[in-house]
């Protein structure tokens, strides 16, 4: 009779060895569960997962000299170092990340024990990404667990599993493998209006086109029921900047979940609104990544009932409209749709965030800002696999990228469903992902002018989002100013938010009434997703200006923010990030968490990265 750990060091072998006959039995630890999350309550398992159905994995492995990344990531960011602007190469940044030899070879010999084909494997440019398609029985039997099909309340699917398991030997050598236990369905932060709702809207489409006047007042440039490229221009003081760096300075737009950027509907907006920019969305470059979307024909009755590429067209016309003729970028990520129980889908991924940022971090060179107005409740996903990709985040930060995501469109968490997934369903506010992640920099949203407040539409269920993570302490860069924000609450909301954690949003911008372009009419959106591009744009701007003077571009904005740059933001003072029965996070003086610091203008942004000495 064998002893317990004996047989259970044998089971969990046995797991392994059932994947192929004859595979080598070494000497192993028993199998432990590594994570666990439970199951949001939008979802429900309706059934087995199919033992033949094939799912991509990715393994991510516990990177060699993060803590080392870190360091660097905030000196070469920080304006009072003296390495402040000397962003690390790819090379650098892989040499810093790549697991150990350890964890390298203790991994592979794990894999090559369950029977997966080295063949197979595909790597991340740094290898602390593994990728490998296998069917759910050989993953079920490699992670010691069962996958489900789990129905969201929205009716789409999903093949999950709770908890998975690895040997104990492996724990600190893996930090998360997904698809598994994640449930994240990131979507854009934007909402639609309908067309009869702004009066006149017709008019936008009709006449000549809106040619800009620079010396016009922001009440003359903007009509607060209908946001234009010319009011944003006017109202954040880009309007007589012409671009001087068009050989160096880039942005980009994610796409995800099929979304694109309709080139017809792109031009039709230009020609209106931008008209020196007319025929411009024939010349943006894109770039599909894992099956992601780029059509450019008439859509058809399911696009059209979707809505597909409203998020792609606000994105594009925005940024184009603002930045022109700065090169802009659009990378396309697959994930949509998941797995569907009746088709015969052949991977269920639906990771697109993990999908992308690996891509992005294997460019040689990389555009400067980059735009994502998509996201979820934090809690949705398991805290390993968010920190993993936050800190691959922090990767392209090293680089010398600005991360701009959007904050959300539901204040403090809705109206509904603002409780713990944790088995205990607690009120609580409920964060975002990846707006609460300390790498990036997170744009609420305003509306109206002289001044600019918090964006809200109770009708269409908009309020702009803000809050503190449950997953990411607070940064050293902000402990100058959120304790005092909190003090200021005097104990409001005490037991609804973590008054610890990462605050965002960092800073804000106009989110609100946006004209856009879509299937060949005129549409009004609000949203954080408006927000992203807009404030990318403005930053877009201040890199052009740099690289003109031989100067480094931003790169990670935050420290620069926090120590001193938010001087060049117009402070937003009314409103509150409402939601959850309450009245949310309230805008006020200083950094607040729904706004940030504020919303941008340019010519005191552009002199305070010129003219401080912050550049050496």
């Amino acid at each position: 009779m064998l002893p317990p750990l004996a047989k259970n060091a044998l089971m969990a072998l046995l797991v392994c060895a059932g994947t192929v006959l004859g595979s080598s039995l070494r000497s192993r630890t028993p199998y432990a569960v590594k994570d666990t999350h439970h199951v949001p309550k939008s979802w429900k398992a309706v059934g087995p997962a199919p033992a033949d159905h094939m799912i991509r994995i990715q393994i991510g492995l516990k990177q060699g000299q993060f803590s080392e990344l870190e360091r660097h990531l905030y000196e070469v960011s920080d304006p009072s170092h003296e390495r402040y602007g000397q962003h690390l190469s790819s090379e650098e940044v892989d040499e810093l990340v790549k697991p150990t030899d350890e964890t390298f070879d203790q991994v592979h010999e794990w894999l090559d024990d369950c029977g997966v084909d080295s063949s197979q494997l595909e790597y991340s440019s740094a290898k602390d990404w593994i990728k490998v398609t296998l069917r759910v029985k050989d993953i079920e039997r490699l992670l010691d667990t069962k996958y489900s099909v789990f129905k969201h309340k929205d009716g789409s699917h999903l093949i999950r599993t709770p908890q998975w398991s690895l040997p104990i030997h492996l724990h600190g050598h893996i930090d998360t493998i997904q698809p598994t236990n994640s449930f994240f369905q990131p979507k854009p932060k934007r909402s639609t209006l309908k067309t009869a709702e702004v009066a006149g809207l017709e008019q936008y489409l009709s006449g000549d086109p809106v040619s800009p006047v620079s010396k016009a007042t922001v009440a003359e440039a903007c009509n607060i029921t209908a946001v234009t490229p010319t009011c944003l221009r006017t109202l954040y003081g880009t309007i007589d900047y012409v671009p001087k760096s068009l050989d160096k300075n880039q942005i980009v737009l994610c796409n995800y979940l099929g979304e694109a950027n309709n080139r017809s509907d792109v031009n039709i907006f230009l020609s209106r609104f931008r008209p020196d920019a007319a025929g411009a969305g024939n010349n943006f470059t894109v770039t599909t990544i894992d099956g992601g979307n780029d059509q450019q024909t008439p859509l058809n009755s399911s696009g059209l009932a979707a809505k597909t590429d409203l998020e792609g067209n606000l994105d594009a016309e925005t940024i184009i409209g603002i930045t022109y003729p700065t090169k802009l970028f659009t990378f396309n990520t697959g994930g949509k749709p998941p797995f569907i129980p009746d088709h015969a889908t052949p991977t269920d991924t639906n990771e697109p965030y993990l999908t992308w940022v690996q891509f992005i971090l294997s460019q040689t060179t990389i555009p400067q800002v980059i735009s994502t107005s998509y996201g979820d409740d934090e809690q949705s996903i398991p805290l390993s696999f968010a920190t993993s990709v936050c800190n691959s985040f922090a990767q392209l930060g090293a680089r010398g990228v600005t991360l701009i995501f959007s904050s959300g469109d539901s204040g403090v968490g809705g109206d509904t469903n603002c409780v713990t997934n944790d088995g205990k369903n607690t009120s609580t506010f409920l964060p975002a992902f990846p707006a609460a992640c300390p790498f990036v920099t997170t744009v609420g949203a305003t509306k109206n002018v002289n001044p600019e407040i918090v964006a809200v539409d109770a009708g269409n269920g908009f309020v702009s989002g803000g809050g503190f993570s449950n997953y990411f302490p607070r940064p050293a860069y902000q402990d100058k100013v959120v304790p005092a924000y909190i003090t200021s609450l005097k104990g409001q909301f005490k037991n609804l938010f973590n008054a610890s954690g990462r605050g965002y949003p960092d800073i804000a911008a106009q989110g609100f009434h946006f004209l856009v372009v879509w299937n060949g009419t005129l549409v009004s959106l609000d949203g954080t997703s408006a927000s992203a591009p807009t404030i990318a744009s403005v930053i877009a701007l201040v890199n052009d200006m740099l690289l003109a003077a031989g100067k480094p571009v931003l790169g990670f904005l935050n420290p620069w923010l926090y120590s001193g740059g938010s001087a060049s933001f117009t402070d937003i003072t009314s409103g509150s990030a409402s939601g959850c029965g309450t009245t949310g996070f309230p805008a006020q003086a200083g950094w607040d968490a729904v706004t940030g610091f504020g919303t941008p203008f340019f010519p005191k942004f552009q002199a305070a990265a010129m003219n401080n000495g912050i550049f050496r």
